[in-house]
């Protein structure tokens, strides 16, 4: 299963151009959709779950026509959006079946044993007697994730899912996705480079509506290797030094400013060579197409 992009746009009625023309190849797996708050994640996301019309181009889940045919989309479709709602005083095993009965599965026995499936691979079989508005937000998100995986979808889709999830959560949650994702098209979308860097095969870089940068983190890291320098530097330096180098990302570690510059060669002998990630890859892609932060 493929999922193709073809030269999307999206132009909202207030003028914000959010998709210019976006193409993709999304194999199975796990995919990450990468890039900062406002650069149009969301809206490739939900014109892909077919709930919103692109001004132009085509998207093709493997002989599905998803603009279309969305009834077809949406039958193989698991979609976890950024603002997930549940009802608080219901139980997850309640909300589950009563999911699983919209999604089609009437057969009482078919339906107890699908959703039985669901809340233990979800880690939530413990508690599936418990009210959701009882729930942590790590274990709302794997609910989440569980009535997502209703119907075999070929295609899931979760958007920004471990914004505020505790270390803990995250990790169980980002596991989870990682198991779903060996056998179907899983696109994960979050400005978190961690997340991508931690459990996705295959990924793009997007800002401002445009794909930045497609290919394999690991080989995208690779890239940049004897190309990333470290230096720790005062703070009030922090100004003189973007203007001198081409500084990719400003951390503080143990109370002290590190600076990351990108350069084929030593910026200068105070600069020392380091071992690049992801998130230097990423801010480098950005910085390359303008401002990046």
């Amino acid at each position: 299963m493929e999922l193709k992009v073809n030269n999307v746009s999206k132009t909202y009625s207030n003028g914000v151009r959010a998709l210019r023309d976006v193409s993709l190849t999304i194999p199975t797996g796990m995919f990450g959709l990468l890039g900062p708050n406002g650069s149009g994640k969301s809206t490739l996301m939900r014109t892909i779950a077919t709930l919103q019309e692109p001004d132009q181009g085509s998207i093709q889940l493997g002989s599905i026509d998803v603009l279309r045919e969305k009834d077809a989309v949406r039958r193989g479709l698991g979609y976890l959006p950024q603002e997930f709602g549940v009802y608080p005083n219901v139980s997850a095993l309640t909300l589950l079946t009563h999911l699983a009965t919209l999604k089609g599965l009437t057969n009482g026995a078919q339906r107890r044993s699908v959703v039985e499936a669901l809340l233990k691979r979800s880690n939530l079989w413990d508690v599936r007697k418990k009210k959701l508005g009882s729930f942590s937000g790590g274990m709302k998100q794997r609910f989440g994730i569980a009535q997502a995986l209703l119907g075999d979808p070929q295609l899931i889709i979760v958007d920004e899912p471990t914004a505020g999830l505790d270390p803990e959560e995250r990790n169980r949650f980002l596991n989870l996705l990682s198991e779903i994702g060996e056998n179907v098209v899983v696109i994960l979308s979050t400005h978190i480079v961690d997340d991508v860097a931690e459990v996705c095969t295959n990924m793009a870089i997007i800002k401002e509506g445009r794909v930045l940068r497609t290919g394999q983190p690991q080989a995208a890291i690779e890239e940049m290797q004897g190309r990333t320098w470290m230096k720790v530097i005062e703070k009030t330096e922090l100004a003189r030094y973007q203007e001198e180098f081409m500084v990719i990302s400003v951390r503080l570690t143990g109370g002290r400013t590190v600076i990351h510059a990108c350069s084929d060669r030593q910026p200068d002998p105070t600069f020392t060579e380091v071992a690049p990630d992801l998130q230097d890859v990423y801010f480098t892609t950005l910085l390359a197409s303008g401002n990046g932060r």
